[in-house]
């Protein structure tokens, strides 16, 4: 385990790593390949133009970009130029990226035209919003729309400026390890997104350790799917190749068959990525047609992974390690498994607390008496196997939500805990297991119901393949369970049958009171379901029912209410 970075930021990592590793491959992007010191020269050529740009120390640049090599040169100069990274959701629209650039008051933007038919620059016109602080729109690729500037004539314009190879690296000397290297916006699924503020030194610490966590090492091929806007794709995806000497191989969009052959023809070893993937890549078609054994190191993470998926990569799968864990924008990843452990304790758990950091199980209302003062005591843990809001304690966690105090008062306390907002279950080893959302929990007569506890239970079901379960309302339990069901290839849902198989699993209060079978789940761009959609859904669909007939809805799925059951006794929440 690291104790303390190895270097005193971000850019200056990534320029000795362009002299450790010199004409070793660093970045393979279709046709264009960048050794490791072509890539140092990329980015001293970008903190130029930064610098000539007025872009100075303690400002903020954002990127609105798909996963690219331009986008790590651009990363890596604003951030040797002395500014703060802000990455902007490739799925926001015009209106939420507006609010990004208005809220950091960024200098600039770099983003593309044409990824997907979007139209930033248009949609940011269309958002009507006074942005005074942004200078410049850069277009790292695409066409250039009037009044912004290409890529290639910003660098040039660093160029033209005379901003010198010394001036760079005065500048990259003057950023340290206390400066903000970057400040992620969180998905504002509480409300509007919140900016979490982190620095150079505590983030090239996680990704060292996460190097080593993956078994990350030089020569390694590692294809990134998950979006460089999101902390997976970036803390634990491209900055561990350029820390490790891996080559970077970025996937701009998932296409299983694009990636197949990416995994094939480059022979990749290292392999991130959400559970709907890996899936998704086990029930291809024409999987025997692909050459995978170069396949090593698997990571994923969810509160719903099936055991017999972990199972499958494994046995059907080149994959000799699977690794699995816990994270958070505010504080990295928290938790993953270790090496010997079982398909059960990867899918079922995240995993033990990674070095250097603290996690507990406590309370979900003790929040409030903490934050006071710190003279009151610490919370205390539940007991083992009780539900409880997970918190964590160390290095990673975040140093507070930009310009807003009164938010990170009421996430880290007044012991340093950050209250995460999810709910979990530890085991008698460590192993944390993670049962949903504070604000996803729903009580069904008196008892607590945990979505992800459900979706895993019923993930286990022959015919699913993937599953979203919610509350919705009920006249007389209050709230009842509601599950959304992607069925595996040719399967058709028994709902008599899957209420039944349900009961004999867990308790009839969590046993969803009405299944549908979707096409899809509606997903964000890092894989995770979009659960305000569905219950929008249940609303404007009107499928609060209680009946125990089984009728087709208006797009031939399948909806059904499973029998009610007796109300249970009054229970106090956790």
């Amino acid at each position: 385990m690291v104790d303390a970075p190895t270097w005193p930021s971000i850019p200056a990592m990534a320029l000795a790593s362009a002299e450790r590793f010199g004409v070793a491959e660093a970045v393979v992007q279709g046709d264009t390949r960048v050794s490791f010191a072509e890539l140092g020269v990329l980015v001293r050529r970008s903190a130029a133009a930064m610098i000539a740009a007025g872009v100075a120390l303690g400002d903020r640049v954002a990127i609105w970009a798909p996963n690219s090599l331009e986008w790590v040169v651009a990363a890596l100069g604003l951030q040797a130029a002395g500014a703060s990274l802000v990455p902007v959701n490739t799925r926001w629209k015009g209106e939420e990226a507006a609010y990004i650039l208005e809220r950091s008051s960024a200098r600039l933007l770099c983003t593309v035209t044409g990824f997907l038919d979007i139209d930033p620059v248009g949609m940011l016109a269309r958002a009507r919003r006074d942005l005074p602080a942004l200078d410049d729109i850069v277009v790292l690729d695409g066409d250039t729309p009037s009044g912004c500037t290409s890529w290639a004539d910003f660098v040039a314009a660093g160029a033209g400026a005379g901003v010198s190879n010394d001036t760079v690296e005065d500048r990259v000397a003057a950023v340290g390890p206390e400066d903000v290297c970057d400040i992620l916006f969180t998905s504002g699924t509480t409300g509007r997104p919140k900016g979490v503020v982190m620095r150079h030194g505590q983030t090239l610490r996680f990704s060292e350790n996460w190097c080593d966590f993956a078994g990350l090492r030089a020569g390694d091929r590692y294809l990134v799917v998950n979006p460089f806007f999101h902390m997976f794709g970036y803390k634990a995806g491209w900055m561990p190749c350029l820390i490790s000497g891996a080559v970077l191989l970025p996937v701009p969009v998932f296409d299983i068959d694009d990636v197949l052959g990416i995994v094939e023809r480059e022979r990749v070893t290292v392999f991130p990525g959400a559970p709907t993937i890996y899936q998704s890549i086990l029930d291809h078609p024409r999987l025997g047609e692909h050459d995978l054994s170069s396949l090593r190191v698997a990571v994923t993470g969810a509160a719903d992974i099936p055991v017999e998926l972990i199972r499958r990569m494994h046995t059907e799968l080149p994959f000799t390690s699977i690794m699995t864990g816990y994270g958070l924008t505010e504080a990295a990843t928290c938790t993953g498994s270790r090496p010997g452990d079982s398909f059960e304790t990867i899918a079922g758990t995240a995993g033990r607390a990674m070095e250097g950091l603290e996690v507990r199980v406590v309370a979900a209302n003790g929040m409030a008496d903490s934050a006071v003062s710190a003279e009151l005591p610490e919370l205390p843990e539940v007991p083992r196997g009780e539900t409880g809001e997970v918190v964590v304690r160390g290095y990673s966690v975040m140093t507070a939500y930009f310009d807003d105090p009164e938010a990170t008062a009421a996430a880290i306390d007044a012991h340093g805990w950050l209250h995460t907002g999810d709910l979990g279950v530890m085991d008698d080893r460590g192993c944390l297991r993670i049962v949903g959302r504070i604000k996803d929990m729903f009580i069904v007569g008196g008892f607590n119901a945990y979505p992800a506890e459900i979706e895993n239970t019923l993930l286990a079901h022959p015919t699913i393949a993937q599953v979203a379960v919610i509350g919705v309302p009920d006249d007389r339990l209050g709230e009842v369970g509601m599950a959304f069901c992607v069925l595996r290839p040719g399967a058709r849902l028994d709902i008599e049958e899957l209420t039944a198989w349900s009961r004999e699993r867990m308790a009839n209060y969590k046993v969803p009171r009405r299944f549908e079978v979707v096409d899809a789940l509606p997903l964000n761009a890092t894989g995770k379901v979009v659960k305000d959609k569905l219950r929008a859904r249940a609303l404007t669909a009107a499928l609060i029912s209680l009946s125990d007939s089984t009728t087709p809805d208006n797009n031939g799925s399948q909806t059904s209410s499973a029998e009610s059951a007796p109300s249970p006794p009054p229970r106090r929440r956790h």
